[in-house]
C-alpha cells in the first residue's frame, strides 16, 4: 500500500540572483515498510526534497505539485493543520544534530515536547517516555543523559538523541536527512544497525536522504538518483548497484574509491541557470542534439527500473 505519493513537485524560492529552482517536477512513491534512499551530489536537492514534503520552508519559497500522504495533500494543508502531522505522523532526524539540537534546553526536555505536544502527555508521563526512547537508541544512563546538555554529548550520542527525537510520537514516515554525516566509520556501522532495528521494530517507512552509498546499500530497498532537481534513475537497490542505467549514475558510481576514483567530468549545474534539455548534457558523453533540446522522459528499462535519457528510447 503506497504511504507517500509525489507527483509533479516543483520548489523554487527567490533570491536577489534570481529564482532557484531547486525541485523540477519529481514524481515518487513510497510503500508502507518500504525504504526509499535519494542520493546525489551535494546540491542536487535532496535536502529541499524532504523540506518541502514536510513544508519546512522559508517565506520566499514556492511550492507546487502534490504530495499525498495516505491520500491527504499535504501541500494543500493550513499551517495548522500541517503541525498536527509533523513529529506525529512524519518526523525528520536532520543531519547536524549539534546546530539542531537548542543549546540551552536539555536533552530530555526537547525530546519531551514533541510527545506533550501531540499525544497530550503530563509532564511526568512524557519524561518517563523520553527515559524509554533514550534506552531503545541504546543510551547507557538514560535517566541521567536526559538532564545533560547537547554539548555534553558525543557526535555519535546527540545523532542517536535526533534518532530518539523522531521515533518519540511512533510516526508511520521518517524523513533522515544524512543520518550519518560527520561521524566516524564505526560509530556510522552503530547508527545504521540502530536504524534498522527500529525501522524493523516499528514498521514505519523511511525516505533516506544521503551521499554514502554504502549506507543506502545497507538501509534501502529502493533507490531514486537525482540530479539538478530531477529524478534521473529509479531502481530497486541490487539492481541499480549492478545494472546502473544512467551515465549521470555510472560517473558518480565510478567516481567512488573503491570504483577508481574516476572523476567525472565538469560540475552540477546553478539551479539558478539551468541548461536546457536534458540537465545533464553538458557533462554527459552520450549527448546529441537531440539533448540539448528536449528533456527525456523517465523509460521503463526493466521491471521497476526506470532511466531519464535517450539512450534507452
Amino acid at each position: 500500500m503506497t504511504l507517500l505519493s509525489i507527483r509533479d513537485l516543483r520548489t523554487y524560492f527567490y533570491t536577489e540572483d534570481g529564482v532557484v529552482r531547486a525541485i523540477n517536477g519529481i514524481d515518487l512513491d513510497l510503500e508502507e515498510g518500504e525504504t526509499l534512499g535519494i542520493i546525489g551530489e551535494t546540491g542536487c536537492g535532496k535536502t529541499m526534497l524532504g523540506l518541502s514534503i514536510l513544508r519546512l520552508l522559508s517565506e520566499n519559497t514556492k511550492v507546487e505539485g502534490q504530495v499525498l500522504y495516505r491520500g491527504t495533500d499535504l501541500i494543500r494543508l493550513s499551517k495548522a493543520q500541517m503541525r498536527k502531522i509533523r513529529g506525529k505522523e512524519i518526523s525528520m532526524i536532520f543531519q547536524n544534530s549539534l546546530s539542531s539540537l537548542n543549546p540551552v534546553l536539555t536533552v530530555g526536555t526537547q525530546l519531551a515536547e514533541p510527545v506533550e505536544m501531540h499525544r497530550h502527555m503530563k509532564k511526568q508521563a512524557a519524561k518517563q517516555r523520553v527515559i524509554e526512547m533514550l534506552k531503545a537508541v541504546k543510551i547507557p544512563s538514560p535517566s541521567d543523559r536526559a538532564v545533560e546538555y547537547p554539548h555534553e554529548f558525543s557526535g555519535g550520542m546527540r545523532q542517536r538523541a535526533m534518532i530518539a527525537m523522531g521515533l518519540a510520537c511512533t510516526p508511520s514516515l521518517i524523513i533522515a536527512d544524512e543520518p550519518t554525516t560527520g561521524l566516524d566509520v564505526t560509530i556510522q556501522a552503530q547508527i545504521i544497525e540502530l536504524l534498522k532495528e527500529v525501522l524493523e521494530q516499528s514498521g514505519a517507512s523511511m525516505l533516506l536522504i544521503t551521499h554514502n552509498l554504502g549506507v543506502a546499500s545497507e538501509l534501502c530497498n529502493s533507490i531514486a538518483v537525482m540530479y539538478a532537481g530531477e529524478i534521473i534513475e529509479y531502481a530497486g537497490v541490487i539492481d541499480l548497484f549492478k545494472n546502473p542505467g544512467h551515465p549521470y549514475t555510472r560517473g558518480f558510481f565510478d567516481s567512488l574509491p573503491n570504483r577508481g576514483l574516476k572523476p567525472m567530468p565538469g560540475t552540477c549545474p546553478s539551479m539558478i541557470n539551468l541548461p536546457a534539455g536534458c540537465k545533464f548534457h553538458p557533462r554527459c558523453p552520450h549527448a546529441s542534439s537531440r539533448c540539448e533540446k528536449e528533456k527525456p522522459d523517465m523509460l521503463k528499462v526493466e521491471e521497476k527500473h526506470h532511466v531519464r535519457c535517450f539512450l534507452y528510447d
